[in-house]
């Protein structure tokens, strides 16, 4: 029940960040960012065995993070440099093809840890979703060394 309950609090996340308009790109890149960091901090707690590890909340995770990244590089239009207290670096739109490229790769490796076929979720046990997960991840760091203003 437990495992249900956090499942369906991860999924109503993702609800309420689609609210977002593209009249408020700031608003809703947070938002995105927001469900993308609530999914880390559930995968970690997996995989540090503070929480069970369950396979279709671990594709839950992943599915989350995959969402974010579609179209996640269209949230940062010409005229969202500043404002809403954002934390996007100038040099997103300094480097806008470097940082589609980025977005591009965050997609690819969520959507390649994602199960294709229900039968295979056997097989998607705690050292596949690590696995994917460090992948995952390693674009957030990435990406925000590069084009997230560092916060004191």
């Amino acid at each position: 029940m437990k495992k249900q309950v956090l499942a369906i609090a991860l999924a109503s996340i993702v609800v309420a960040g689609s609210a977002q308009t593209a009249e408020n790109p700031i608003a809703a890149r947070k938002a995105m960012m927001q469900n993308v960091v609530a999914a880390t901090k559930m995968g970690g707690a997996m995989l540090k065995g503070s929480m069970d590890y369950n396979a279709a909340t671990a594709q839950l995770i992943l599915r989350v993070m995959n969402t974010a990244s579609l179209g996640a590089a269209e949230h940062f239009p010409e005229g969202s440099e500043t404002g809403g207290e954002t934390t996007a670096s100038p040099k997103i739109w300094q480097d806008m093809a470097g940082f589609t490229m980025a977005m591009a790769k965050f997609q690819t490796d969520t959507a390649a840890g994602i199960v294709k076929k229900p039968e295979d979720m056997a097989s998607f046990d705690k050292a596949a979703f690590g696995a994917a997960f460090a992948k995952v991840t390693a674009n957030c760091k990435s990406c925000h060394e590069s084009y997230r203003v560092k916060k004191n």
